[in-house]
This record gives structure tokens, sequence and C-alpha cells, in this order.
């Protein structure tokens, strides 16, 4: 019986997600992080925003409470639209309500200065 690896989705914060980011491909996997500003039952479309950057989340496939003015961490694949704008096609998605995104975003530019130096210090060993 043969399965596919589901990626992890690469960390990135909503600012960093524009047409000119290496990540902003169709079927990119990521997650993303943000306060729910809108939600539309209807066609189960959330708009998350971070740092005055927007993301809408098609959450069709979840099963999950949302709350408008909650923060949100969703994990998905990213659809480019024909008006160049993305939206992620949630599979996972939690609450993460006291999540300090300061702290998260510093967190993240650590490990990425982390994960460079380790790189560095590889290919300087080959």
């Amino acid at each position: 019986m043969s399965s596919a690896a589901i990626p992890s989705g690469a960390i990135v914060m909503l600012q960093e997600l524009n047409s000119f980011s290496p990540q902003f491909k169709d079927g990119a996997s990521l997650r993303v992080t943000g306060k729910l500003e809108v939600y539309n039952v209807e066609t189960a479309i959330a708009v998350i925003a971070d740092g005055g950057a927007t993301l809408a989340v098609d959450t069709q496939h979840l099963r999950i409470n949302l709350r408008v003015g909650s923060l949100y961490q969703f994990i998905g694949e990213l659809s480019i639209q024909p008006n160049n704008e993305g939206i992620l096609k949630a599979r996972v998605g939690r609450n993460v309500d006291g999540m300090d995104l300061n702290l998260y975003e510093q967190s993240l530019k650590l490990v990425r200065q982390f994960q460079s130096d380790q790189t560095r210090l590889l290919e300087q060993l080959q």
C-alpha cells in the first residue's frame, strides 16, 4: 500500500506572502497565523490578518468553530487565483488565542537564522 507524504507546511508570516515571495506559488504547502477578520458561513471563506496583510482561507474541509476577532493558525495549500490573489485551502485549523504574535515572529527569525548558519556550516565542511 502506497501513500504520498503530506507536506508539513512552511511557516510564513502573512506580510511575507506576496506575489514576489518564493512561497507564493500554486500548490505551496504553508502554515499561516492571523486574526480572523471576516468569516462567511455560506462560502466557508475566512479572512485572516496580521501586520497589515490579509489572506483568504477556504475552511470548507474543517470542523472548527470560527469566531471573528480570535487568532487562528491554518495549514494548507495555496491556490493562486486568476487575479493573482492567493487563497489557502486549509486542511488543518486551530484556535491559537493567547499566542504572542510578536514573540512568534521573533522565534521564527531565530529558527531561520539557525537553519541558515547550519546550511553554511555544512557547505564549508564539504
